[in-house]
C-alpha cells in the first residue's frame, strides 16, 4: 500500500490560517497584475488557476497554506475552494517546498526504452535524493512525471519551462553545473504563465 495514503492514517492537509493570522505577501506587482486580470473573466472564480500561479511565483515556487490563503482572500472565496483546485493539479507545488530548481524526468515508454530510468538513477545518485524529494541545500528537487509530449528527443528532463533532450550522463552533469548558476526556474515558470495570462487578455 503506498506510503502516503494508508487506510485508517491521518493524512493532514496544512491547516488554513484564521484571517486574523493571514500576512498579505504579494508584490505590488502582483496586486496590480491580479486586478489586470480580474476584467479578463465573467467571475472571480475563474480567476482562481492564474491566481494561484501567481502565489506560487510571490512563495518562492511553493503554495503553502499561507499562499492559498492569500489567494482565497484576494479573490473572495473560501480557502476550501482554492485548495481543491491547488491539489488537484500537479503542476501546482503543495505537497512540499520545492528547491530552486525542479528536475522531472519522464518515464513513459518512449523515454523509458531511450534509458529514462538509468538518467533518473543516475541523478539520484548524484543529487543525493529519490524521487519527490529536495537536496538539502534546497537548489534541486527530482520528480518523475508522465509523458511529456516530445518522444522524439527522448531520454527528456524538464526543468522550468525548458526541454532537455535527448540526455545522456555528460549532459546531465553539464546541465547540473549551469543550473546552479541560475535564479529559481520554478520561479520564472509561474512568472512566465502569469504573463501568457495577462497577454490572452488584450485584444
Amino acid at each position: 500500500m503506498s506510503d502516503l495514503i494508508q487506510l485508517g492514517a491521518v493524512n493532514e492537509r496544512p491547516r488554513a490560517p484564521r484571517p486574523e493570522e493571514l500576512e498579505l505577501k504579494f508584490s505590488e506587482k502582483a496586486v496590480q497584475q491580479l486586478e489586470a486580470l480580474k476584467s479578463h473573466y465573467p467571475n472571480l472564480k475563474a480567476l482562481v488557476l492564474p491566481g494561484l500561479w501567481m502565489a506560487q511565483r510571490e512563495y518562492g515556487g511553493t503554495l503553502t497554506a499561507e499562499a492559498i490563503a492569500e489567494v482565497a482572500h484576494r479573490l473572495g472565496r473560501s480557502y476550501a475552494e482554492v485548495e481543491g483546485v491547488a491539489t488537484y493539479y500537479s503542476m501546482y507545488n503543495t505537497d512540499h517546498a520545492v528547491g530552486r530548481h525542479m528536475i522531472e524526468v519522464c518515464t513513459c515508454l518512449s523515454c523509458h526504452m531511450c534509458g529514462a530510468y538509468r538518467i533518473g538513477d543516475y541523478l539520484k545518485e548524484k543529487l543525493g535524493v529519490d524521487y519527490g524529494e529536495t537536496t538539502s541545500d534546497g537548489m534541486f528537487t527530482l520528480h518523475e512525471v508522465e509523458c511529456l509530449d516530445a518522444c522524439d528527443r527522448a531520454p527528456l528532463l524538464q526543468v522550468g519551462d525548458q526541454y532537455h533532450g535527448p540526455v545522456d550522463y555528460a549532459y546531465v552533469d553539464k546541465m547540473l553545473d549551469e543550473l546552479r548558476k541560475e535564479e529559481s526556474t520554478v520561479v520564472k515558470l509561474a512568472d512566465e504563465i502569469v504573463k501568457v495570462h495577462l497577454l490572452n487578455g488584450k485584444d
